[in-house]
């Protein structure tokens, strides 16, 4: 039996399918959101449902049972994806929009924070390269956020900083022993075994902020 809890001005109805009775890529327990309208009334938006069809995502049909690097490679690929998953078919003002407020965070930022955190960890610090940041600085420390504003030559370079990135990343991952010693940033030693698991962290901690401000801006969740 369905069962109504109120959370804020939202109300919740939380209900179950029958054991063994919800279609094939269904959920067995689907929570349904009515949203207040303008005069009082409420709209239903089903929890359950996909961002898109399972044949268009491209993080399906990767490698399974695989050896550990490529079980790592293959996670923070899907990670990745992600990210660009959740950006696509907006608009250059979209990308840039605050969606939660205070946080300065939108989803550009995102793009470009990551395109950072690949340069520092891959280039910076495993790679050796005496490279500048591509954002942030000591005047600006949040440069990558704070300057992901809505123009359309910010939104290209961003995403270009941020593919050049990812394939320097990539190439050093797959050539590189996973034990070889890297420093962090206090100069601690860090194998690249451990740098892949933090970098699935690092992107699926942000995938959580990507999923609210995208629900904030069109209404899409999930997936």
């Amino acid at each position: 039996m369905a069962s109504e809890q109120v959370i804020g001005s939202v109300r919740v109805l939380v209900g179950k399918h029958e054991v063994g009775k919800h279609e094939p890529g269904s959920v067995s327990s689907v929570a349904v959101v009515r949203r207040r309208g303008e005069h009082g009334g409420v709209t239903k938006q089903p929890r359950a449902d996909r961002f898109m069809d399972l044949d268009a995502d491209p993080r399906e049909g990767g490698t399974s049972l695989g050896d550990e690097r490529t079980t790592l490679l293959e996670f923070l690929r899907c990670q990745r994806l992600t990210l660009q998953v959740k950006c696509e078919g907006l608009d250059v003002a979209q990308l840039a929009c605050r969606a939660v407020e205070p946080s300065t965070m939108s989803l550009l930022g995102l793009v470009r924070h990551m395109a950072e955190v690949e340069r520092a960890w891959f280039r910076r610090r495993f790679a050796g390269q005496d490279v500048p940041r591509r954002y942030q600085s000591e005047a600006e420390p949040d440069g990558d956020f704070d300057g992901a504003e809505p123009d359309q030559a910010v939104v290209k370079e961003a995403w270009a900083a941020w593919h050049e990135e990812i394939a320097f990343s990539e190439q050093l991952a797959r050539d590189t022993d996973l034990g070889f010693i890297g420093r962090d940033s206090a100069g601690n030693p860090i194998s690249l075994r451990e740098l892949l698991v933090h970098m699935i962290e690092e992107y699926a901690r942000h995938n959580g902020h990507a999923d609210l401000l995208r629900e904030r801006i069109d209404g899409r969740i999930g997936q």
